[in-house]
């Protein structure tokens, strides 16, 4: 059995269970942006008995402790639509198509060939999540399946131990897994996303706050895919006007972008620490810095990357050697933890020439994060990332 023996690590996420009425866990300390989130707090548990008491439990007012026993199957829930979709992607095999949703088919592939899809209705209505709540899946087989998760400008949120699967894959906006559209102290952990029609996780343009995704896998192997290459494209983006997010311990496997997408509109700012997450088999770009973005990138383990970075017209500063992560004292007041890769990995583009990079990270929790050395992380994260680990 691997053996956590990072003091923090053990402080975060080792055996400091507190038991809730109602014999549910709520697992570990929210730490990174998130820190000092509670959720639904000593609210009594409760496992609800069907997708509407479920929807009402998510969204109402009341402060909850929700526990999910099973996968709650939403897939055929609203039936089905049919309607014009888009080829966006000539290529072979299995590419997706494309809902024209807000007309993205007429604006962005006006040349594309088009045909009739029929889709589930539910996937394009994610479930409303209101503030001071806790949604927590018990054992490594609960979650909800066909309906994603809409956060707007709510708080003192839990996400925990549940897999999002399963919205309308074959379908480029068919629906997002996890949606948060301004809001604050939110903690995604330890869950699992697969075959997503567009985004795993997204932020709108609100701001995201105080925010944490961590211990989380991202498993982007599926049949239906952008590139036509077996691996999902649409992993996470992050476009918030004023993101503060900690993105730590993920593990993202056969995804082929986004990974995370930040940033992408003039006149919004996002920061977003990336550390200690581990990456593989990606056959396209990781972490995409966009127009407005700070990414800090520490400690990470790029497996089998073909792009690890791709810095365009936003700011990353990801150090690959002890100089380089030194240099972050001057600004952090500690050293940066350098970022490593395989040899059958794209190179790391290292320091940003702008070093401004790294004013976006000068709040206390960001200068005082305790990070693991990169060659811990991938036998660390494949140890403890996903469902079924923490309770």
């Amino acid at each position: 059995m691997f053996r956590i023996q990072d003091s923090f690590v053990a402080l975060v996420f080792a055996i400091a269970l507190v038991v809730l009425p109602g014999g549910a866990d709520a697992v570990g300390t929210p730490f990174g942006q998130a820190t000092g989130t509670t959720g639904g707090g000593s609210a009594t548990a409760a496992t609800p008995s069907s997708l509407a008491q479920l929807t009402t439990w998510l969204s109402d007012s009341t402060a909850r402790v929700i526990v999910l026993d099973k996968v709650f199957d939403y897939s055929s829930s609203e039936g089905t639509t049919s309607g014009t979709a888009c080829k966006p992607w000539t290529c072979s095999p299995n590419p997706q198509l494309a809902i024209n949703a807000n007309n993205w088919c007429t604006t962005e592939y006006p040349s594309a060939s088009t045909t009739t899809v029929t889709y589930n209705t539910a996937g394009l209505t994610p479930l409303k999540v209101g503030s001071n709540k806790t949604l927590l899946g018990k054992g490594s087989n609960a979650g909800i399946k066909g309906k994603g998760l809409k956060i707007t400008g709510a708080s003192n949120i839990i996400i925990q131990n549940i897999k999002i699967t399963d919205i309308n894959a074959q379908f480029v906006w068919g629906g997002d897994a996890l949606q948060i559209d301004g809001g604050s102290n939110i903690w995604i952990d330890h869950n699992y996303f697969q075959n997503i029609g567009r985004q795993m996780v997204v932020t709108g343009y609100g701001a995201v706050t105080k925010t944490t995704f961590s211990n989380n896998v991202f498993n982007g192997e599926a049949t239906y895919s952008a590139l036509c290459n077996g691996q999902h494209y649409w992993v996470a983006l992050f476009t918030g006007n004023g993101d503060q997010i900690t993105f730590a311990y993920n593990y993202l496997y056969k995804t082929s972008g986004r990974g995370p997408h930040v940033g992408g509109t003039s006149g919004y700012y996002q920061n977003v620490h990336i550390y200690n997450n581990y990456f593989v088999t990606l056959d396209g770009h990781a972490v995409d810095a966009q127009v407005g973005s700070k990414i800090l990138l520490e400690g990470n383990y790029f497996n089998d990357v073909k792009i690890p970075v791709q810095r365009s017209t936003g700011q990353a500063y990801a150090p690959v050697s002890s100089s380089e992560a030194s240099a972050c004292s001057s600004v952090l007041g500690r050293s940066c933890v350098a970022n490593i890769k395989t040899a059958t990995s794209g190179d790391l583009p290292g320091v940003a020439s702008d070093s401004g990079t790294l004013n976006g990270f000068t709040d206390s929790i960001s200068k005082g994060a305790s990070i693991k050395a990169a060659s811990e992380v991938g036998a660390y994260v494949q140890a403890n990332a996903g469902l079924g680990k923490i309770n």
